[in-house]
């Protein structure tokens, strides 16, 4: 028979046990666990990389900047974040959207928490718009009641059938909660290359009057951008309730990059392949590149986009 003493050591040793791999410390080491209520996104550690990976932004990085730790600081958001991004291919939208993801959940876009959709793979039917609804509105409301900060991310939006993302709009509204699930801490980030002909326009029409880039504010694109981007047709957004009812906190504009720009992206993907950085190769990138106006050659017409393609070809040198 076993003793009573070494039967209360017994268990008291596998209730210790029990509870210190059940703890929360100890589990989400090994198992990816949601962000707790109270974690706050590192904001110095935020704009480090910003500044560092993200080139010829200065608009689009502070506006993402202070809307994001503005609304992870904020214990009580009405609302979840929602933010379009907008401008040219190339311009650094996905990769902006790609590093605020990774600081809201490690994994990034491998995070369980991090949701990305693509308008031509997971809705590429005209005659599926009510499935559609229904299975957007199903998959947000799962991921939601999950995580509460869940991270969606809305690529090709211009891509989006007419109508589709106006399925969402309860759930970034001003409710508390909508069938019992609050979304106020999640966060929505739209993807499009639609308003950035208007973009591109306003930054050539500084440049004409003699002005910097850097000068551009925010006043000076977005109302034009929400404007055209709820006339536009094609911009997923046509017409949207999500604009017409303001639920769009941000229209964030990326404006063209210059040939400057470009290079910094050619050098920073030559020191993530590990190599020095060689000007002449930098610049051999460059000049296999196009840019527009077709007379002044300023702006790249596909960003950085074509940088490690365009790279890979001079891999012996």
């Amino acid at each position: 028979a076993l003793e009573p003493l070494s039967v209360g050591l017994a268990i008291g040793v596998a209730w210790a046990l029990t509870g210190y791999l059940s703890h929360p410390s100890f589990y989400c080491s090994y198992v990816e666990c949601c962000s707790s209520a109270g974690q706050r996104l590192n904001a110095t550690a935020l704009k480090v990389q910003l500044d560092t990976k993200l080139f010829g932004q200065h608009l689009a990085k502070d506006v993402v900047l202070k809307a994001v730790i503005g609304f992870s600081n904020n214990p009580n958001p009405k609302k979840p974040l929602t933010l379009s991004l907008h401008g040219w291919a190339g311009t650094g939208k996905n990769f902006l959207s790609q590093i605020l993801a990774e600081h809201v959940h490690p994994a990034g876009l491998r995070s369980k928490f991090v949701h990305l959709f693509l308008a031509t793979l997971h809705f590429p039917h005209d005659d599926e718009l009510k499935l559609y609804k229904e299975q957007l509105q199903s998959w947000i409301r799962g991921n939601v009641s999950a995580c509460p900060h869940s991270v969606f991310i809305f690529d090709e939006m211009d891509k989006m059938h007419p109508g589709l993302i106006d399925a969402i709009k309860p759930f970034l509204d001003y409710y508390e909660q909508v069938d019992g699930v609050s979304y106020t801490k999640a966060i929505f980030i739209f993807l499009s290359n639609a308003g950035g002909d208007l973009i591109n326009r306003a930054a050539l029409d500084f440049w004409t009057s003699g002005k910097h880039r850097e000068e551009i504010q925010l006043k000076d694109l977005e109302p034009t951008l929400s404007v055209g981007v709820f006339n536009n047709k094609n911009s997923g957004l046509w017409h949207s309730s999500l604009i017409e009812k303001n639920l769009i906190d941000y229209f964030v504009p990326f404006l063209p990059l210059e040939q400057k720009h470009v290079k910094m992206c050619i050098r920073a993907e030559m020191i993530a392949r590990g190599y020095a950085v060689d000007e002449e190769v930098v610049q051999a990138v460059v000049d296999e590149m196009t840019f527009f106006p077709k007379e002044q050659k300023i702006y790249s017409d596909k960003g950085c986009k074509t940088v490690q393609a365009k790279l890979d070809i001079h891999e012996d040198t």
